[in-house]
């Protein structure tokens, strides 16, 4: 049952989060956890990664594809489905082992008949721009079952409609519909192949929007009937000179390949996903599923190609523009880079082909550099409008300022770029754009800081944290931690280069006219105001002035609420003016530059700043988390880590911003859970020189094993209460070096260390 997410019954009102909960897709496109039967009211969508349009004067979002897989039954006249008929049984599997979904229903008939309904789909990791559906349907009674199953281009769009000039055909049993996005003009083609071993009557229909195959069965009583569907989407970003060929030519394969065989190929990628990346607790059934359940929904996001990366809401709907933010680097990035570091790299790449658009917003806002997008998509120039949020009480657009002074972004993507580099060694990748991306983005914040010249050091004024209830202020913590790390990064970044590759650095610093600006960077990284730990309190106030704010708590905030859905932040919210903060700043801060900071501080400033955290954003439980496991309370951590694992389960987190829905999956979150049990709970901390564990179990968990990937060198890590076991794989070409407990030790190829460890808790 660990890798199994299932749902009994239907009801209407859980048909928008079970599509988030029961998502499948293979990194290339994401479908929700919709019915066979269900259309674009029920929020069908099935998003192609990196594909975006935009209509008329609209917010530019992702596409949806045409629905191949759209089928309904209709027995004796009657059409069946979950929302309108009457069910004895309903039951929605997700397999998170193999990415699997399966829905099984009893329809009752209202002239008595049953019918039962099974269907398990697939989105292939083997061959990811294909789909394969197996149904299976009986009747209790003789009885005449319609099928009708096709391709529906009806789809559901936020601000579209997407598609235009749609094109349906026929092509050697092979159905096909074509159309072009409305901006760009791509082409998106979508075929379906169906095999069918029963006596059946056939035809095809075709409507503006559709075009459907219409099966007519005389069902006996008892027996089953089972068909297979192969659907398989191109769109003219492939490297494919017609997509429409390229699709119809992928089901004619699907057909000569089978079923099974497409099944098991798809199977066997995930088997080799799972083997970089399970997780297994001993002790705690409820936090493993919910974190193997975590990982699941990031490796079936995971991109195949280095021009994308994974948008806020993964590929579970066009919410949030289908936009790429910081959460990608900060949340997710990690699980990858210690699972999967081939995939860390084309996030980190994605960014270097995005440098355009960062220069061309640096440009926009009177800066030099790279200042990148809040929200990112294919370009890299920033779609985050001026007016994100909608006044609830006058329906008024509400003046944000995430687009223009949320400048942290730019260090996200340093410090993503670097921790990359260090944690894998892969110096390529500075070669390959990341030097030039850490440099421009090291320019932008000496364009953009001020020097205070009374006071002799640069500040990093009128910014917006992660904390959005508090915009346009100054000296935001987080934010001068990420402009001093970024800094620092350039200028190791500048040594290297000249150190190892004298021609290339040579190369770059005259194709950038960066003279100068060494120099420039040296200064400000000396003279760059930090934010310090108070001398008797030891917090470090989140910005400039945040002391002087009204210390109200939560509790009594809340109770000023007017409106549900309100927002708190902004000009007027009720959180403007107090010291509730919306989520983790300090605390991110602290847990990302854990090395920088006495025990005695962490613990201060998490025990002064939680219970001020509102938690309005599903990046702050995890945060939390890791702090802290970092200063000695696993079990203050606990609760924070399954609200980030079980966020997707259970559907409790914001579904509106003022009138905005937001609802969707949480990828942030699910590598949130993963850094909390990996980094916080586990303890692993590496840097560019060795490996540190210091666990801190919650009492649950006797145990916890994983494998992580470190400089090229792969391992397995087994820690109980009382022992740490380290296996060096057999294929590694250096020894590994850790520090456990503060003591230096080496694992040498093939070797399996077993070294006994005590939890000291009076450290907390």
């Amino acid at each position: 049952m660990s890798w199994l997410i299932n749902n009994l019954g239907y009801t209407e009102d859980k048909t928008a989060h079970n599509g988030s909960k029961f998502l499948i897709g293979n990194g290339y496109m994401g479908y929700r956890g919709t019915m066979d039967e269900h259309t674009k009211e029920q929020l069908v969508s099935c998003v192609l990664a990196g594909v975006y349009d935009k209509v008329g004067d609209s917010w530019r979002e992702p596409i949806n594809a045409p629905n191949g897989l759209f089928t309904t039954l209709n027995c004796d006249g009657e059409v069946l489905t979950v929302q309108s008929s009457q069910l004895e049984k309903h039951e929605q599997v997700l397999d998170i082992k193999h990415a699997i979904h399966t829905r099984e229903t009893i329809f009752e008939v209202s002239n008595g008949n049953l019918v039962h309904l099974k269907s398990d789909r697939f989105f292939s990791l083997d061959d990811i721009h294909l789909v394969g559906l197996q149904l299976t349907f009986s009747a209790v009674q003789d009885c005449t079952i319609v099928i009708e199953t096709g391709i529906d281009g009806d789809v559901w769009d936020i601000n579209g409609p997407h598609l235009s000039q749609l094109a349906t055909g026929a092509t050697n049993g092979i159905i096909h519909m074509s159309a072009l996005t409305q901006e760009m003009g791509y082409q998106v083609a979508v075929s379906e192949a169906i095999e069918i071993d029963f006596a059946a009557k056939q035809q095809i229909i075709t409507a503006p929007q559709s075009i459907l195959r219409q099966i007519t069965v005389e069902a006996t009583a008892g027996e089953e009937y089972t068909f297979n569907k192969y659907v398989s989407v191109f769109t003219s970003l492939d490297s494919v000179e017609d997509a429409g060929h390229a699709a119809q030519l992928s089901c004619h394969n699907a057909l000569k390949s089978g079923y099974d065989t497409l099944l098991l190929n798809h199977k066997q990628q995930w088997v080799k996903y799972w083997e970089k990346a399970d997780i297994s607790i001993v002790g705690d059934d409820d936090a493993q599923l919910a974190l193997r359940y975590s990982m699941y929904h990031l490796l079936v996001i995971a991109p195949h190609s280095e021009k994308v990366s994974i948008p806020a809401r993964g590929l579970s709907g066009q919410v949030y523009k289908g936009a790429v933010f910081w959460d990608t680097e900060m949340f997710m990035l990690p699980f990858f880079v210690y699972t999967n570091p081939e995939i860390a790299r084309r996030l980190v790449k994605y960014r270097c082909h995005t440098l355009g658009g960062a220069r061309l917003k640096a440009i926009e806002y009177g800066f030099r550099g790279a200042y990148y997008a809040w929200e990112s998509q294919d370009t890299g120039e920033d779609a985050c409008t001026l007016f994100n949020i909608t006044d609830v009480f006058t329906n008024r657009p509400m003046r944000t300022y995430f687009r223009d002074k949320q400048v942290h972004i730019s260090g996200d993507v340093a410090y993503g770029l670097w921790k990359y580099y260090t944690l894998t060694g892969d110096e390529s990748i500075l070669l390959d754009g990341g030097a030039e991306v850490i440099l421009e983005c090291a320019r932008f914040f000496y364009s953009y800081a001020y020097f205070n010249k009374d006071k002799n050091r640069y500040e990093i004024l009128d910014v917006t944290g992660p904390d959005e209830y508090h915009e346009r202020v100054n000296n935001n913590i987080f934010t001068n931690q990420m402009v001093k790390y970024t800094l620092e990064v350039a200028l190791q970044t500048l040594d290297l280069l000249e150190r190892k590759y004298g021609e290339e650095y040579s190369k770059l610093i005259n194709q950038l006219n960066y003279q100068a600006d060494i120099a420039h960077i040296h200064e400000m990284n000396e003279l760059l105001y930090m934010p310090q730990p108070d001398s008797e309190s030891l917090v470090i106030e989140q910005f400039d002035g945040y002391h002087k704010l009204e210390d109200v708590n939560l509790k009594e905030l809340k109770t000023r609420v007017i409106h549900p859905n309100e927002y708190y932040g902004g000009g007027n919210g009720i959180a403007t003016s107090t010291k509730i903060i919306k989520q983790a700043d300090t605390i991110a801060m602290l847990n990302m530059f854990k090395n920088n900071y006495s025990h005695e501080v962490k613990k201060a400033n998490w025990s002064y700043y939680e219970p001020r955290t509102e938690h309005g954003s599903s990046l702050s439980h995890c945060l939390y988390s890791l702090v802290a496991a970092d200063i000695g309370n696993a079990e203050w951590g606990y609760k924070y880590f399954m609200k980030s694992a079980t966020i997707d389960l259970t559907g409790e987190s914001k579904q509106y911003v003022g009138t905005l829905y937001i609802g969707g999956t949480h990828p942030a979150a699910n590598g949130g859970a993963w850094m909390s049990a990996v980094l916080g709970f586990a303890g692993v901390n590496a840097n560019e020189h060795q490996i540190l564990i210091n666990p801190k179990l919650p009492d649950k968990w006797e145990s916890i094993a994983f494998n992580l990937s470190w400089k090229g060198q792969k391992m397995s890590i087994t820690i109980t209460k009382l022992a740490i076991v380290i296996r060096a794989d057999r294929t590694n070409t250096a020894t590994l070096p850790f520090e456990i407990n503060g003591e230096a030790i080496e694992c040498q190829t093939g070797q399996e260390l077993s070294l006994n460890f005590h939890y000291d808790r009076s450290i907390i």
